[in-house]
């Protein structure tokens, strides 16, 4: 008997359809079961690790899918930004909108500065605090805290969105560092990506340590540049893609000072590891080491060149590359798996500050009040991270986002100093004119700071040189904040003094001054102070060369002192936009005459080209102001044309206009730019006690060179005046 079926057109469809897909299941799966898994690594070299970044492009572009990567140094900053589902245009991005130079100082501009902060930095030379602790002094541990850096990562990884773990991570990753206290290799496979990848990036000497427990956790490089056995160990490749972007020794006319053999002691290091690396390495793996000459670890600025030299060497080696490629469909399910879906920014529910165990929380909280029941907005935080480590009381300050059940919380983590509170301050000036004595002076402060909850700190220190003296100080804010201070403050300098007359320096004065302030006052903001009280005055002047010019006889005054400190320059010394401005108004109680002084400056930048006015004022309102207060003009950039304080009166008007041109910059970390300028100057002086002949306007024309460094403000010039001396200046240090 014979059983016959009559089939439909749908049904032989449905039937072929199913079939079809079998087929291609099967496939995929055998497919899928014989594609050779991929370890991906990427060595450290600095700057030049940007060329992990073309690489990257030539594997996405061939379809190279990858099952582990593991990463050291720059290699493990990559390798982090990759395995958070970063495509290499977007790691590109992220390279080309960072601030490379800015990123190497750690404070945000003087603007966003803590005025304390601000008026402490004037006179003493910023980083070069030492801590007195039980232990005894300790230094800072590197030039660079890392603070920026810390942010930077943050924000490559999209760490506002929460968290980013390593064992979350849609690969296996593992991040290398060392430990500077053991010489061991430590192995990120869990815990913070973000921690992980500051870690293996802490160059030694330059970048301080991360603390982990009880490590000291500082460049991986150190121990393995180029960690090949680590992903064979983390995903048993099939084939290894080893990246290697490390500086090659220098040679013999390159080693000079100190860094450069610190340095050498370094890549002499790196490179010991790395042989042993690469001598694992099999048949079936893949080398690459792009062709780098020329370009320095510490180029950042040149990483899109250093990034297409890097996808230049894979290119070379596509025909061995791809015998990795999969199908289309393969790829863009493995890239699905690997690339996070972000949805809409968190709202922050709570802000929480952590590890605080001597600043009041109060202190940092005053800048994280408005985030609540807002979308993490990341430049924000940036921005507020930045302002809280600009109190100059911690290592670091970094935040967290964390979600629970129902609650996404924004923790704040400052990281008090470790060598504080108690420091000690060191500042210097040398200022030589051509026509006066030169000067020379050094000073040494101690400073006690979180004295007790409010932020209370006293400083107390001496200077030695041609202005001797002590000085001490109290500070005590008035609430949490620190928004209202009482500040009492005793000096006592004695200096000398020069009086001119018809440009010829007559006689000098040795001048003794006591001075006592009790102010009290309130912070506008970032601003600055605005201060009133009470002030003494003990004046003595002793002539010692020359024809007396003016009674020595002891003078004591006082009265009522109202000050104001503006500043909202970007940088310290030498900035490039911003305002200033400065005044003071005193009262001589008794005495029958006032003093009122106003200072304005500003600054604006056009490229590579500044702009820089000034106005300056002073004089009194009632009465006449007596010579041992009176007021005076000359010096450089005070009419240059003149000695310092050459021309003495009972008032004075002075402006001027600069033009400076930028010709070149320090190295990242190392502070500003180099400058050349021109300036034009003009002043009087009303009521004069000395240079008695110059009635009237005089003016000034003056060019000069510098620019800031380490060690303060640096300096040549050359003033002239018609009717002055007509000066060069080499200048030195802090004012």
């Amino acid at each position: 008997m014979m059983i016959k079926f009559k089939l439909s057109t749908s049904a032989i469809r449905t039937v072929l359809v199913s079939a079809i897909a079998a087929v291609t299941l099967v496939s995929a799966l055998a497919s899928a079961a014989e594609r050779p898994r991929v370890g991906l690594v990427l060595g450290g070299g600095g700057a030049r690790g940007a060329a992990h970044i073309g690489i990257l492009e030539v594997l996405r572009e061939n379809r190279i899918p990858v099952d582990c990567v593991a990463g050291t140094s720059m290699g493990g900053l990559v390798t982090g930004a990759f395995a958070a589902g970063l495509s290499p245009d977007e790691m590109l991005e992220a390279m080309g909108a960072a601030d490379w130079r800015a990123m190497f100082n750690d404070n945000p501009p003087i603007n966003e500065l803590n005025p304390r902060i601000k008026y402490q930095s004037r006179r003493f030379i910023p980083g070069t605090e030492v801590g007195m602790t039980k232990e005894g002094a300790q230094a800072l541990p590197a030039v660079v805290q890392g603070q920026k850096v810390k942010l930077f990562i943050n924000r490559l990884v999209r760490s506002q969105y929460g968290e980013p773990l390593i064992e979350k991570m849609p690969i296996p990753v593992s991040i290398i560092a060392t430990d500077l206290v053991t010489g061991d290799k430590v192995v990120f496979r869990d815990g913070s990506l973000t921690q992980a990848m500051r870690s293996t990036m802490s160059v030694p000497g330059l970048m301080a340590p991360v603390r982990n427990g009880e490590q000291l956790l500082v460049d991986g490089g150190l121990v393995d540049n180029v960690p090949i056995d680590e992903v064979r160990n983390r995903c048993n490749p099939d084939v290894v893609i080893a990246v290697n972007v490390g500086s090659p020794l220098m040679k013999a006319n390159e080693i000079g000072g100190i860094l450069t053999i610190a340095g050498q002691m370094i890549n002499i290091l790196t490179e010991q590891n790395v042989t042993r690396s690469l001598a694992t390495l099999k048949p079936s793996d893949i080398y690459i080491k792009p062709d780098l000459d020329g370009i320095s670890a510490a180029e950042f600025s040149r990483y899109a060149e250093t990034a297409k030299r890097g996808r230049a060497a894979a290119e070379a080696l596509l025909p061995r590359l791809k015998s990795l490629s999969v199908s289309e469909t393969q790829y863009q399910d493995w890239l699905a798996k690997v690339t996070p879906v972000r949805g809409n920014l968190p709202v922050v529910d709570e802000v929480q500050i952590a590890g605080l165990k001597r600043v009041n929380p109060a202190y940092p909280d005053r800048y994280l009040k408005h985030y609540d029941d807002k979308p993490v907005d990341v430049d924000r935080i940036d921005k507020d991270m930045g302002l809280i480590y600009g109190d100059g009381l911690y290592d670091n300050v970094d935040f967290a986002l964390l979600s629970t059940r129902d609650r996404n919380i924004l923790r704040v983590t400052p990281l008090e100093k470790e060598f504080g509170p108690d420091y000690m301050r060191f500042g210097f000036n040398l200022n030589a004119v051509s026509n006066s004595p030169s000067t020379f002076n050094v000073r040494a402060a101690y400073q006690r700071t979180l004295i007790n909850s409010l932020g209370g700190e006293w400083l107390a220190g001496v200077q030695v040189g041609n202005d001797n003296g002590v000085f001490a100080e109290y500070y005590q804010p008035l609430d949490a904040e620190r928004l209202f201070f009482l500040e009492p403050k005793f000096s006592y300098m004695r200096g000398p003094l020069d009086i001119f007359q018809n440009n010829m320096r007559v006689a000098e004065y040795r001048v003794e001054q006591t001075k006592l302030e009790l102010m009290a006052g309130i912070n506008v903001g970032l601003w600055g102070p605005v201060s009133v009280g009470w002030s003494e005055y003990y004046r003595n002047a002793d002539l010692e060369i020359g024809t007396p010019t003016t009674s020595n006889a002891a003078v004591h005054y006082h009265g009522f002192l109202a000050k104001m400190d503006f500043d909202q320059f970007d940088h310290l010394y030498d900035p490039t936009h911003g305002w200033a401005a400065r005044g003071s108004y005193f009262y001589a109680a008794g005495d029958g005459y006032d003093k009122a002084e106003l200072d304005l400056r500003a600054a604006e930048s056009y490229g590579d080209y500044i702009l820089h006015g000034r106005i300056r004022g002073a004089g009194s309102f009632t009465g006449t102001l007596p010579f041992y207060n009176a007021v005076a003009l000359g010096g450089f950039l005070n009419l240059s044309g003149f000695a310092r304080n050459q021309i003495i009166g009972e008032s004075l008007a002075y402006g001027n206009v600069r033009l400076e041109k930028i010709v070149g910059r320090l190295p990242a970390g190392l502070r500003g730019d180099m400058r050349v300028g021109f300036a034009l100057e003009g002043g009087r002086v009303n009521g004069l006690y000395t240079e008695t002949e110059l009635n009237g306007w005089q003016s000034s024309v003056s060019v000069y060179a510098g620019g800031e460094t380490p060690v303060g403000m640096v300096y040549v010039g050359y003033g002239y005046s018609p009717n002055g001396l007509n000066n060069f200046y080499l200048f030195v240090g802090t004012p």
